[in-house]
């Protein structure tokens, strides 16, 4: 897709073809990703209770690191779709260079400290005696694999930021492929046991990067990369840091509710610790297949703010809600109804796990119906360069709900506390986004964009009209 046939995807083709466009190939990327996580889990979960709960102790470290990816690639993902929106294609690219050199310094160091304190990091994220030697081995190979990542999560969002969406699909599609197919391999062939599981995730990665960096060789995108084109002057870096902390701040709080999550089952034992972690990694899954249809919905939101074009805008906010909400609906009744099949394949006797598993998963599913509700409004308002209200309501379900729900319920309700902690976080945080909502309706109405954002107007001269009076204001 070369450069013009991407700009005319964003601002122009038909809202349901260009959320297909740039959703699909990215929802599908995310879905083996996320599968392969899922894979590492149950190919894992035969080696036994302990090693189980080792990659459900290392995955919210794992997680930080990445977040320093989504920290320069969100954040310049949002400014670059509206840069390119107003056909300022050369701060477009200045933005990209230096969010993408910046993002592979910073996980470096993070990576060498991360390394330094392992173990005590390892016993602060919920790490019991006989699940930090695995935990050890697993993380030590996993965290320095990890500068990949980084360099692959920060060009996903630069890639898709300029409708290239399907490399994004092909990079992530084939690196978790190949993971799922090591796995078994690397672990029970080579008797490589959890470190086999490192293994098969760190080639995985590299393999990825390798996609991206042919598709940058290859000069198929639309910017340039040179680290001269960095640029740090303080417009730049404060529209990368307004999206970017908010996403950063969201993936620390989505890392320390697993922790917290961990270290409170740590007083149950290794099998509460496990089940949850099984649990985490099966809502992750759906979660990040509803983040990469998201990742669609943001350009296209971005560019046509940018370009004013706010019929475009309010038409994609509209089949966006239905479109996420539908999958969630059916992703939450399918895990909901087949909890007791579903976690019984991460253990092969723990009876524990699989009652803990269950119960967890029930009520997660249930409560997973109102996430893409919660993520399109999440996602919007850092698409449209409202980082306070982005950053705020990003918080919201992994943060400012969960974490006084997730060390108060356990004290009144025992270990039931627990499992149902994020259900009780997904309610609360469903509320608070339809009164958020409303608000930014009541806004935009009175701005003069649009007489609702859940209204969309089909006539062009309509359009036309919205926009000179915005001008004319």
């Amino acid at each position: 897709m070369n450069g013009n046939k991407k700009m005319e995807l964003l601002g122009s083709a038909p809202i349901s073809k260009a959320l297909l466009a740039m959703g699909i190939p990215t929802m599908l990327g995310m879905m083996v990703n996320a599968l392969y996580n899922l894979v590492d889990a149950y190919f894992v979960g035969g080696l036994g209770t302990s090693q189980m709960g080792a990659i459900s102790v290392v995955y919210p470290l794992g997680q930080v690191v990445v977040g320093l990816g989504l920290l320069f690639g969100n954040g310049a993902a949002s400014y670059i779709s509206r840069l390119l929106g107003n056909g300022n294609k050369d701060t477009a690219n200045k933005v990209a260079n230096t969010a993408l050199f910046s993002s592979i310094a910073v996980g470096a160091v993070m990576i060498f400290f991360s390394v330094i304190f392992l173990t005590p990091i390892l016993n602060l994220l919920g790490a019991t005696e006989s699940i930090l030697p695995y935990a050890k081995t697993y993380a030590t190979i996993y965290i320095i694999s990890c500068i990949f990542n980084v360099f692959n999560v920060t060009m996903n969002n630069i890639v898709t930021s300029e409708g290239a969406a399907k490399t994004t699909m092909c990079a992530l599609m084939s690196g978790a492929v190949l993971n799922i197919a090591l796995d078994p391999i690397c672990i029970y062939v080579l008797h490589w046991g959890v470190a086999g599981a490192a293994i098969a995730t760190a080639i995985s990665q590299v393999v990825s990067t390798m996609i991206y960096l042919i598709y940058l060789l290859r000069k198929k995108s639309v910017f340039h990369f040179n680290i001269k084109e960095c640029c740090y002057s303080k417009e730049i870096m404060s529209e990368i840091f307004k999206i970017g902390i908010p996403t950063l701040v969201f993936q620390l709080l989505t890392s320390l509710s697993i922790s917290l999550i961990n270290t409170q089952a740590k007083v149950y034992g290794d099998s509460v610790i496990a089940g949850m972690g099984a649990v985490t990694r099966l809502i992750s899954m759906g979660s990040l297949m509803v983040f990469g249809f998201i990742k669609g919905f943001q350009p296209i939101a971005g560019y046509s703010y940018g370009a004013k074009k706010i019929d475009r805008l309010c038409k994609a906010i509209k089949v966006s809600i239905l479109w996420s909400t539908a999958f969630c609906l059916i992703y939450g009744i399918v895990i909901a109804l087949c909890a007791a099949p579903i976690i019984s394949g991460f253990t092969s006797d723990d009876m524990k796990m699989i009652q803990v598993g269950e119960t967890a998963l029930r009520a997660n599913g249930l409560s997973f119906i109102l996430f893409g509700f919660y993520t399109v409004y999440s996602s919007l308002f850092l698409a449209l360069g409202k980082g306070k209200e982005g950053f705020f309501l990003g918080a919201c379900r992994q943060g400012i709900c969960f974490i006084p729900i997730i060390l108060i319920l356990p004290l009144l309700f025992g270990i039931n506390g627990i499992l149902y902690a994020q259900p009780v976080s997904d309610v609360l945080s469903a509320v608070i986004t339809i009164f958020m909502a409303l608000k930014l309706h009541r806004e935009l109405f009175s701005s003069g964009f649009g007489n609702s954002i859940l209204t969309v107007h089909h006539n062009q001269d309509n359009s036309e009209n919205v926009v000179d009076q915005l001008k004319q204001s």
